[in-house]
């Protein structure tokens, strides 16, 4: 399989496919193909790793699209401003990522829940309590938003990151909740009274406008409706 991601604000991901390979995408995902791309609904595994899905913020069943009768195209397209970025899976490197950010991927590449271990950091994690577990082997597309930056940190090294703005980490990060320190600055700084602390080995993916924080600041502007 080859691909290529294309665009700038709203990125589409083409793949161009033997015949006979196939990929794995959530309903409605698929944004053009080859008339050549057959397409099979799967449930992909156990009742658990369905449910594992529905859980992480995905469809209880995903969408096979094979290549048939010689090489095949499929495009995948961004629902939201921002990037698409491609991660080659392995048993040595799992990524964890955010809700909602699977788009595509090879079929030998598995989704599952991935949970916080604290009990703080689901009360207080926000988005950042249930994420997606990728592993096996393969090809993942994931979608982010806005801008993504990334940075490599060390053994013990911290970055300090507001909730939603986490996009993805490699499975060898910690992510912990810390309370920010000090009455005045919780009540009256505007930044919410908890952060998230990453704690590396391992690698992050930051990401500039989390869709979550983009639909409250929306909703300031809409108009509101009252019965009669």
């Amino acid at each position: 399989m080859r691909y290529s991601i294309e665009g700038d604000t709203f990125p589409v991901v083409i793949c161009v496919m033997e015949d006979g390979e196939a990929m794995l995408s959530e309903g409605g995902a698929m944004s053009w193909m080859s008339s050549n791309m057959k397409m099979e609904t799967i449930s992909n595994g156990k009742t658990g790793k369905v449910l594992g899905r529905m859980l992480s913020g995905e469809g209880l069943f995903l969408n096979r699209y094979t290549a048939t009768n010689g090489k095949g195209t499929i495009a995948y397209a961004s629902s939201f401003p921002g990037c698409i970025r491609a991660f080659e899976v392995s048993p040595e490197k799992e990524v964890i990522a955010q809700r909602s950010a699977f788009l595509a991927s090879t079929p030998d590449v598995e989704m599952s829940v991935f949970f916080q271990k604290r009990l703080s950091t689901g009360v207080f994690g926000g988005e950042g309590f249930i994420m997606q577990r990728l592993s096996g082997n393969g090809t993942v597309f994931l979608e982010f938003d806005g801008y993504v930056k990334e940075y490599e940190l060390a053994q013990g090294e911290q970055m300090v990151v507001d909730t939603g703005y986490l996009a993805a980490m490699t499975a060898g990060c910690k992510m912990e909740i810390e309370a920010v320190k000090g009455m005045k600055n919780k009540f009256l700084g505007g930044e919410g009274l908890f952060n998230t602390v990453i704690t590396g080995p391992g690698h992050i993916w930051l990401q500039s406008m989390p869709i979550s924080r983009t639909a409250r600041v929306i909703s300031r502007y809409l108009p509101t409706t009252s019965k009669d």
